[in-house]
């Protein structure tokens, strides 16, 4: 049985505006151990997946209205808020987008650190200042004891990262869920944290559900792959089966999009044409039809189901047996 299990999983946001369908009926499951990435555009539903999971839509306006997420035997969404409490930050952690908003500035990274293991794991403050550390050190920063005492101004951006890693690990979790942990960081340093990321994971056989808009990132990093558009994902299947054999034409794009090494340095990217749609005003026919190269008259017509085009590889795309050979638009 899988580690993690989301089915059909559906978020809304009720506004002025009309109903936004975030999340629109997503289903991916993670085993122990494993990474699997979740892959789109800004806006498409990665990160309101992974807050739902840990149950933090804040209501109003957002609301999960459907489906089931299934952890260690128990569905998430039926528990108490005092039980959901419990399995936040201990049993899955997560690591979010931008460590200076996430970290408080007016408390020292070792209270920050330590007041975790003392919620979850009942130890003392001394136990928890030398647990914090070892963390400290474990993820790479220099001279624990001192940074300890530090805030987080005092730390570069790539350190204050690291700490949110080592506050991600202190409770030994089953799941880490990184949330764009690179975005707000320079190159050199992205390839750092997420290398710092693999390794951990795989040295204690913690599983990551890593969410990114970068496919250049998944392709070093992550077992299996969701591509998600519009609420829903629209491709589903192994790192080397998206990279190698893309089905669905918004993955294809995405990769087109991405610069390679094996290019000459004078060629041009070929980005995405026009823009996400609005989530408020999806009809039934495919989303991704106008912007998508491969159209075609049936396309209009009811949205395509993620089926099995190749063997655990999935697509939501009516032509995904011959959109590669399609004439280019």
């Amino acid at each position: 049985m899988a580690l993690l299990e989301i089915d059909n999983l559906r978020t809304q946001f009720f506004t002025s505006e009309g109903t936004v369908k975030a999340v629109d009926g997503v289903s991916y499951s993670v085993e122990e151990g494993e990474t699997v990435a979740v892959v789109g555009e800004s806006g498409c539903g990665k990160s309101v997946t992974a807050m739902s999971v840990l149950r933090l839509i804040p209501w109003p306006p957002g609301r999960i209205v459907g489906g089931e997420i299934r952890f260690a035997g128990s569905n998430l969404l039926e528990l108490s808020e005092e039980e959901i409490r419990q399995i936040r930050g201990r049993d899955i952690a997560m690591i979010f987008q931008e460590p200076m908003t996430s970290l408080n500035p007016v408390l020292s990274i070792g209270l920050q650190l330590s007041e975790t293991m003392i919620a979850h794991m009942g130890v003392s403050q001394g136990a928890a200042r030398k647990r914090s550390i070892e963390l400290l050190g474990m993820v790479g920063i220099s001279e624990p004891e001192r940074r300890l005492d530090q805030y987080p101004h005092h730390l570069s951006g790539g350190m204050r990262q690291r700490v949110m890693i080592a506050m991600a690990l202190a409770c030994e979790p089953k799941i880490i869920i990184a949330d764009e942990p690179t975005t707000a960081l320079d190159v050199t340093i992205q390839a750092q944290i997420l290398e710092l990321l693999k390794n951990l994971t795989r040295d204690l056989g913690v599983a990551m559900i890593i969410i990114t808009h970068n496919l250049g990132v998944v392709a070093r990093y992550a077992d299996k792959v969701n591509v998600m558009y519009a609420g829903r994902i629209i491709e589903q299947g192994s790192a080397l089966d998206i990279y190698h054999s893309p089905k669905h034409p918004y993955t294809l794009a995405l990769l087109n999009s991405v610069p390679r090494m094996d290019q000459a340095r004078a060629a041009k990217l070929d980005p995405v044409e026009g823009q996400p749609p609005d989530l408020s005003r999806l009809d039934r026919s495919c989303a991704f039809r106008p912007r998508c190269r491969f159209a075609s008259e049936k396309c209009n017509g009811e949205f395509p189901a993620l089926e099995e085009v190749e063997e655990g590889h999935f697509s939501a795309c009516w032509n995904a047996d011959n959109f590669e050979s399609a004439p280019n638009g």
